[in-house]
């Protein structure tokens, strides 16, 4: 086994001080000083993604029973003419829109001043303010 000296053991620390030290102060001297910025262009603005739209209004399975079942009894015939029944639909004026019943409005009041139409056994109820559908109970 090689032996070294203690006087080349210190020159070899003393250089590895110096070569620490220094690259810790041109660490610093570039934080300090800050690097150049280059230049960048905006990205453009990312399209939202596609969310589907969810029911204005708030219904239980419970009250959506309720209302496809007494609906279903007062035999309202369908719309005359097939229409997508996603919510938020504009509903077309060629279909007719009839008032929401009165036993329905008493038992699920927040849809007491909607719409509604019969879609391939579907209630679809629609919002009368924007003529939009706002829910369909299969």
């Amino acid at each position: 086994m090689k032996t070294y000296s203690a006087n080349s053991m210190i020159s070899v620390a003393v250089a590895l001080s110096f070569t620490v030290a220094f690259a810790a102060a041109l660490t610093v001297a570039f934080l300090v000083m800050g690097a150049p910025v280059r230049g960048q262009t905006p990205a453009a603005p990312a399209e939202a993604p596609a969310v589907p739209v969810q029911p204005k209004i708030n219904l239980s399975l419970e009250q959506r029973h309720v209302i496809k079942e007494i609906i279903k009894d007062l035999n309202i015939s369908p719309a005359r003419q097939s229409i997508e029944t996603t919510v938020g639909t504009t509903v077309p004026a060629t279909i007719n829109l009839s008032p929401m019943p009165q036993v329905v409005a008493e038992k699920v009041p927040q849809i007491k001043s909607h719409l509604f139409f019969i879609e391939n056994g579907k209630v679809v109820i629609v919002d009368p303010k924007e003529n939009k559908i706002v829910d369909a109970i299969d």
